[in-house]
């Protein structure tokens, strides 16, 4: 960074660096849905529905790492790229009845979804409720 650069930053660069990547448990099969909605009975559980050809998908899960502010022994982490498994984002909406969307982010307690948002309405501070 250059001089001006460092007198006019205001030290973001910083703490982006030190903010540590979210514990994403990738979501490959219809089989991980039971092991979610059991694990759901004691813990959060959350899956994000990712379109990795969407830009608008790639900006909101961004935006979702960046302000993400939970402590990791208080939820589950899912990432579905449904574009390689849509079997199971068609079963995500049957099983835990929510209307597709993409990108879409789901939360499951004690089986069955409590919140559910698409697009710009998915923020992680909607999760301080749910833990």
């Amino acid at each position: 960074m250059g001089l001006l650069g460092k007198l006019f930053s205001s030290g973001d660069e910083k703490e982006k660096q030190e903010k540590k990547a979210l514990p994403w448990q990738e979501l490959t099969s219809i089989d991980q849905l039971n092991e979610i909605a059991k694990k759901s009975e004691t813990k959060t559980q959350a899956i994000f529905k990712h379109s990795t050809r969407c830009g608008i998908s790639r900006m909101v899960i961004r935006n979702f790492e960046s302000s993400f502010d939970i402590e990791d022994n208080q939820i589950d982490l899912y990432y579905l790229d449904l574009l390689s498994y849509r079997d199971v984002s068609s079963e995500i909406a049957a099983r835990f009845q929510v209307y597709h969307e993409s990108p879409q982010f789901i939360v499951i307690r004690n089986g069955v979804t409590v919140h559910h948002a698409s697009h710009s309405m998915i923020t992680p501070q909607v999760l301080h409720q749910f833990v």
